[in-house]
């Protein structure tokens, strides 16, 4: 993959590609044991506590097994994992727990990639960046952004505040497609849903800008495997870098266990969790995953 930078965790990609393969068997093998542990429990469970990249997927089938579950809790950002439209429970996540080492670590990659792992090689300043997404991460990472003089631009569903669209100088892109072009470095904040799945493909990459710079700290289903290794190849990608895979490794971070602490106890004593944190309520899906 001449001409092309990666950087997963620091990691050369040399390391990372033949890495993947392993990583898919291990993840097979103890989703199988997680899986057998599960089964059992589901008749019975109340509440059942899932990582958005743990083993264990919360299916349809599953779920309508699940007579007795009140509450779906996500020690975590993300419940891509879950099947939404078949549940009836409440699902909730720790919204907010991991956002602002995400976006700094979206700013590191960039700095990296755009330095070229060469101390001076390169400057921010003067770079269109792009976010595709600006919820709490997309909007953490543009005041960020800020003070390195970047051009910044933001694809959503909805405009951000005026008074925080003035703080950052982003300005917004409805048109995803129309935006790409411009950039210069693309930053992924969004999350993985039907509709954004595999969402940059072949055409989609191709929109962008030649040697264009992606971070992508989401999802990584979001991006198509195999369209983004052609598209490095070719240089039509200059470096890609993220902290995601597909399949995830399971995490259990502190400050996950701290956010489902305080939520068990909430819903032990019939409080409500505050509205970012819910996913499904009443029936009713978060407009972010509409």
């Amino acid at each position: 993959m001449a001409g092309c930078r990666f950087n997963f965790a620091m990691r050369n990609i040399s390391l990372v590609v033949g890495d993947i393969h392993r990583r898919k068997r291990w993840s097979d093998f103890v989703r199988t044991i997680h899986d057998k542990k599960l089964e059992k429990h589901i008749p019975d469970l109340h509440v059942l506590i899932t990582t958005p990249f743990h083993s264990a997927y919360v299916t349809a089938e599953r779920i309508k097994r699940a007579k007795n579950m009140e509450l779906l809790l996500t020690a975590g950002v993300g419940s891509d994992h879950i099947d939404l439209k078949a549940v009836a429970a409440a699902v909730a996540e720790v919204t907010g727990s991991n956002v602002v080492s995400v976006a700094e670590d979206e700013l590191m990659r960039i700095l990296t990639l755009v330095r070229n792992f060469l101390p001076g090689a390169y400057d921010l300043e003067g770079k269109t960046v792009g976010t595709v997404g600006a919820g709490r991460i997309g909007k953490l990472l543009l005041q960020r952004l800020k003070p390195f003089n970047c051009d910044l631009l933001y694809h959503d569903r909805v405009m951000m505040d005026s008074e925080l669209a003035n703080q950052t100088g982003a300005k917004f892109e409805e048109d995803l497609d129309a935006m790409l072009p411009k950039c210069d470095i693309i930053a992924i904040n969004m999350p993985l849903t039907e509709k954004t799945k595999g969402m940059f493909d072949t055409e989609r990459i191709a929109k962008c800008k030649k040697g264009v710079l992606i971070v992508n700290n989401a999802r990584a289903a979001i991006m198509d495997t195999q369209a983004v290794v052609d598209a490095c190849s070719s240089g039509q990608i200059a470096g890609y870098g993220g902290d995601v895979w597909d399949p995830q490794p399971a995490s259990m971070a502190l400050r996950y266990a701290a956010g489902v602490k305080d939520m068990l106890e909430r819903y032990f004593k019939e409080e409500e969790f505050p509205r970012e944190n819910y996913i499904v309520k009443e029936g009713k899906l978060a407009g972010q995953y509409l």
